[in-house]
């Protein structure tokens, strides 16, 4: 018997990447040490090159310096807390960089878009791995990274699934490590994925391993059949550019809540970033999409119902 090793299974997922549309970039071939560099350092998370080129095609109208300061904005999001960081970031990512534009003597603010959400096809999409980082003196290499127009917006940890000692656990571990040696990765993080080859979960910076949750549906009207891999329907189902792109847009929150110490009394206001699971992605969709159709014109002006088990999300 064949033993399945950690390479094949992200050879299989990066195979199945480039058919959903993404660019597979092997990264020791565009490192700064390269014959073909898009990197200055090994300390560099983003693609400059393919982010500057990105906003120039979706931000026809403004100038190489307003793109440039759009630029600057997001290379100096490096605070102590990660999580704010990556708040600030996601808020740019979804609503925009405002700029300063001189226009008939007139200053006014436009909006520099760091993705174009109406036209998929104007976004540049790349898979890579080996992608070696280096902070603090300490190097580490995810298994892959998913840019958009240069930016590293989901990180996959990949495990073999013939090592006992290769859990979905040992997945989050690594997470977790990579967040602790490497945190400038995570401050342009949407959301992180992890597998020992047979799972494959989903999940924010912010959550704990049982808050990671499988994608169980390719297509939203049924699940995935047992005999396909979780990765294979977590990269069909979830990571299809149009559907990443919805996630990133429209189902990403940063839920607030006070909490009090009772010995202290200090109030502190505590942060968990949350990723909707696909059960709330699609039927979400759903209910809009019926609700439009239900209030046109010559709609039934019937909504409908969502129906749901208890504890799965349906107020958020």
């Amino acid at each position: 018997m064949t033993k399945i090793t950690e390479n094949e299974i992200e050879l299989f997922a990066i195979e199945l990447l480039e058919k959903q549309g993404f660019e597979y970039i092997y990264a020791p071939e565009i490192a700064p040490d390269s014959e073909t560099p898009m990197r200055e350092s090994f300390e560099d998370v983003i693609l400059k090159e393919k982010l500057q080129n990105s906003l120039t095609n979706i931000n026809p109208t403004l100038e190489y310096d307003q793109i440039e300061y759009a630029v600057k904005q997001i290379e100096r999001l490096k605070t102590t807390e990660l999580l704010t960081d990556n708040e600030t970031f996601h808020k740019m990512l979804t609503e925009g960089i405002t700029v300063e534009v001189q226009k008939d003597g007139v200053t006014r603010g436009e909006i520099v878009n760091l993705i174009d959400f109406d036209d998929i096809s104007n976004n540049d999409f790349v898979v890579s791995n080996q992608f070696t980082i280096i902070e603090n003196g300490i190097n580490k290499r995810p298994d892959l990274i998913l840019f958009v127009n240069g930016l590293p917006l989901v990180v996959i940890e990949l495990k073999n699934p013939v090592d006992e000692n290769a859990t979905i656990s040992s997945a989050y571990k690594q997470i977790e490590t990579y967040k602790s040696a490497i945190p400038s990765l995570f401050i342009y993080n949407a959301f992180c994925i992890i597998s020992d080859g047979l799972e494959a979960k989903a999940g924010t910076i912010s959550a704990g391993l049982t808050r990671f949750m499988s994608w169980k549906s390719s297509d939203g009207k049924s699940e995935a059949s047992k005999l396909i891999s979780q990765v294979e329907t977590m990269i069909t189902g979830m990571l299809n550019p149009v559907t990443l792109l919805d996630l990133i847009r429209n189902f990403i929150v940063y839920e607030k809540s006070t909490k009090e110490d009772s010995k202290t009394g200090i109030t502190t206001i505590e942060t968990v970033k949350k990723l909707a699971a696909y059960h709330q992605y699609y039927a979400v969709n759903k209910a809009v999409e019926r609700t439009i159709k239900a209030s046109a014109e010559d709609g039934d002006k019937k909504g409908g119902v969502v129906w749901h088990t208890q504890g799965r999300g349906k107020y958020l």
